[in-house]
């Protein structure tokens, strides 16, 4: 089974995320975060292709919004998203974040 090494590290958390497509708003939990997608799971199934806006609360109490975000595949209540648009002060607090994770986890590779 191959196997595709993603361009960004993922990191495992745990965090709510309110969604809203369309007329739509869905509560769920993100489980892991990078700096091109995520992976979420909640109560309002989405399909591949589909178009939402999250607002999300990192375990910090930061909150995040995402204006557009795109379904890249679902399974029952699990999807992720990718394409994420954000403004640009959104990414740098996102990506500090993302930071403060790297530097708190334990390496992958450090344990051989």
């Amino acid at each position: 089974m191959p196997f595709s090494i993603r361009p960004y590290r993922r990191f495992p958390v745990q965090c709510s995320v309110i969604y809203n497509a369309g007329p739509f708003q869905g509560q769920g939990t993100i489980w892991n975060l990078s700096c091109t997608g995520w992976r979420l799971s909640g109560d309002l199934p989405m399909r591949p292709g589909e178009t939402l806006s999250l607002n999300v609360t990192l375990p910090n109490e930061q909150r995040i919004e995402v204006p557009d975000a795109v379904v890249c595949w679902s399974r029952g209540q699990e999807f992720a998203v990718e394409d994420l648009v954000v403004k640009r002060h959104t990414h740098a607090r996102l990506q500090h974040y993302l930071k403060r994770l790297a530097r708190d986890s334990p390496s992958m590779f450090s344990h051989h």
